[in-house]
């Protein structure tokens, strides 16, 4: 049998599910792979390994006993330092909180230590989620397994580079303005972000726009069809069950059926205030996705896409307006990194008439939005406006230019979350460097099932 790092998160949990692995051997397993490689990856922020070594063994008690087991027996993950896990430090990224041991879990973290998986560890963010990268003032930059030199983005960078590293099989992520989709394309995997509501655990921080949902991450559709499944809903079957009614999403993903029509897109709702100029290696993914969904059989139209001009101004206003309420440790602002302090002033000195105003302008936008792509099944578009950025490379002229090359970095994902639209990012192709770049498609309300499906028809 191949390394557990080597197997598919699905051959993974079959293995644990028919006993031909043990959940200590597999976390004793990853456990040794984050020791190893983590402290030039800057994945993990806080690695567990008693924590998931008790965990495992619980595990492994509970199959020699019989019965019946969760969906996620014995698999190893890692949640984001967003969000609490018992027992463990939560930092939320940033050094002017200071740090407490949650005594529970929070809702996704319990839903998931239900269906059986474990947790060994935190993984690195940027502060308080804020970014498209995973930088911050309490530990080592997360880093791009492609290239250390780069960035695997935001701000589920940590859990993404663990994935592409092999340190764990899968990992739930949150996805705000694209913090799921944006590290799966730099790192070359597969992202998930699902629809408004899909997920009932809760996100990963306060959300007064309610952008945030959690989705998986993952080297393949199927892989996080399964985690999809686990993250959804309280299990209540056994983990070798392949039935589409226990795993709809898994099973969508194995069956990878459907033909849609499909529009294709390079407009951004931040034109209106910044030169969006992408990379060739963006234009080149886009052109591959699109031959690839063609010779799948797929329907691919030219768009005539029109986003609001006031997009751009009301989505910070709202993506930033938690910072106000941030409870930073007396005496500790000035730890704060640049872009949350410039931002936390700006959300300070707003009214609450300011917020409703840009809230009005997102729910119009949304409304809009939702009507023109309407007229497709699904929309294509670049996951990314460039390559994988540099370590370093936002935070080195000011916050409102660091703002601004995240936007541009990432011109596609931020408007889905605005609309509560499920959307995948698919690699489409590895540049002549080695990077991966992808493609996002983003589907009709409640359509992840589909979305999985011809991200598995492209081979993922």
């Amino acid at each position: 049998m191949p390394a557990p790092h080597d197997l598919t998160a699905v051959d993974l949990r079959n293995a644990l599910a028919s006993g031909e692995l043990g959940a200590e051997e597999v976390t004793s397993h990853f456990l040794r792979r984050i020791e190893e490689l983590n402290p030039a990856l800057g994945a993990f922020l806080t690695p567990t390994p008693e924590l998931a070594l008790t965990e495992a063994r619980a595990a492994d008690t509970l199959r020699a006993r019989g019965g019946t087991l969760p969906m996620l027996h014995g698999m190893p993950l890692a949640h984001k330092d967003l969000t609490d896990v018992a027992g463990v430090r939560t930092t939320m990224g940033s050094a002017a909180l200071t740090p407490w041991v949650a005594e529970a879990d929070a809702p996704l973290p319990a839903v998931l230590r239900r269906a059986g998986a474990i947790s060994l560890g935190k993984t690195q963010v940027p502060e308080f989620g804020l970014s498209s990268y995973s930088e911050n003032r309490v530990g080592p930059p997360a880093r791009n397994p492609r290239d250390l030199r780069l960035s695997p983005g935001g701000s589920s960078g940590g859990s993404a580079a663990a994935v592409a590293a092999g340190l764990i099989p899968f990992a739930p992520g949150t996805d705000g303005g694209g913090s799921v989709r944006i590290p799966a394309a730099a790192t070359g995997l597969v992202g998930l972000k699902p629809n408004r509501g899909r997920i009932p655990s809760g996100s990963g921080q306060q959300d007064l726009g309610q952008f945030v949902v959690a989705g998986p991450i993952a080297r393949t559709a199927a892989d996080a069809g399964l985690l999809l499944d686990a993250m959804v809903g309280e299990p209540n079957h056994r983990a070798t069950s392949a039935a589409p009614s226990a795993n709809p999403f898994l099973a969508a993903a194995l069956r990878a059926e459907g033909s849609f029509r499909i529009g294709v897109s390079t407009r951004s709702p931040f034109e209106s205030r910044l030169d969006i100029s992408l990379d060739d290696e963006a234009l080149q993914a886009l052109d591959a996705g699109v031959a690839a969904l063609t010779a799948a059989g797929h329907d691919l139209v030219e768009t005539d896409l029109h986003y609001d001009e006031r997009y751009p101004d009301a989505f910070e206003v709202v993506w930033t307006a938690s910072l106000a309420t941030a409870r930073l440790a007396p005496g500790r602002e000035a730890e704060l990194t640049e872009l949350a302090a410039t931002m936390r002033r700006r959300a300070l000195s707003r009214s609450a008439a300011d917020l409703v105003s840009a809230i009005d302008v997102l729910r119009t936008f949304e409304t809009d939005t939702i009507r023109q792509y309407s007229a497709y099944d699904m929309i294509l578009t670049p996951a990314l406006g460039m390559t994988p950025r540099p370590v370093g490379w936002y935070t080195d002229a000011g916050a409102d230019e660091d703002y601004a090359r995240q936007c541009r970095y990432s011109p596609f994902t931020s408007m889905v979350n605005v609309c509560g639209l499920p959307a995948i990012s698919i690699p489409a192709l590895d540049t002549q460097d080695g990077l991966p770049m992808g493609v996002q498609l983003i589907g009709r309300p409640g359509a992840e099932a589909d979305l999985l499906a011809v991200a598995a028809q492209l081979g993922h």
